[in-house]
């Protein structure tokens, strides 16, 4: 069968698509955020959510609905912040998975991938990710007299901006109300933010690399 690749392109489309899986995968569960709430578990995503609390008529009391789903609309979401981090991120993980289906078919089809197409879809991937920088960490300080250092785009200005939501009621009713912008307070980190930021950053690290050697010299031919 015909390719467009070189060897070291078909590595790039294979790691380009699990990369691109495993931050789509990590954007779509609601994992970002633990919690727990009148004693049950919670999770949060940028878009979605795993139980929320109801007031039960027959016994006048708060009660955990332990089901996961979407917020009922765009404007449901907790705050602003999650807004944005749910388009930039929705945005960089599409990006990241068009370059990857479109390198898996040049695995199949001869002439689709040039060594400039190859340069240009690695520029897309970059943007798709950018750098990540994980701000409830020790090594990952932000002085609040300072502006805060985030050289991102799409899915890292999307993990960077996750914690700016850390703040709003629907938060702070799971975390405590100790929680804050860049304050987890009694909640943690889910392992879903963790796959979305990984991903992302294995396909800024090696994909962007290897699409500048992806693509075969064109034939010119004499007419």
């Amino acid at each position: 069968m015909a390719s467009s690749l070189t060897c070291t392109g078909v590595i790039w489309a294979l790691l380009s698509f699990l990369c691109a899986a495993t931050s789509c995968v990590g954007f779509f569960m609601p994992y970002w955020l633990w919690g727990s709430q009148l004693g049950k578990p919670v999770s949060f995503g940028t878009f979605r959510r795993c139980s929320y609390p109801v007031h039960d008529e027959s016994r006048q009391m708060m009660v955990m609905v332990e089901e996961c789903g979407r917020y009922a609309s765009f404007q449901g979401i907790p705050s602003a912040e999650w807004r944005i981090c749910t388009i930039v991120t929705g945005l960089g993980c599409g990006l990241l998975l068009l370059v990857a289906l479109t390198a898996l078919m040049g695995c199949c089809v001869s002439d689709l991938i040039s060594r400039t197409v190859g340069r240009v879809a690695g520029g897309i991937q970059f943007l798709g990710e950018g750098r990540v920088c994980f701000p409830f960490r020790h090594d990952c300080k932000f002085p609040e007299a300072s502006p805060v250092p985030w050289n991102c785009l799409l899915i890292g200005a999307g993990c960077a901006l996750y914690p700016l939501g850390w703040d709003s009621e629907e938060v702070r009713q799971t975390c405590g109300y100790t929680s804050g912008q860049f304050d987890l307070g009694k909640c943690e980190i889910g392992w879903a933010y963790y796959c979305t930021g990984a991903g992302a950053t294995a396909a800024m690290l090696l994909c962007t690399w290897l699409a500048c050697f992806s693509g075969k010299k064109q034939k010119h031919y004499p007419y």
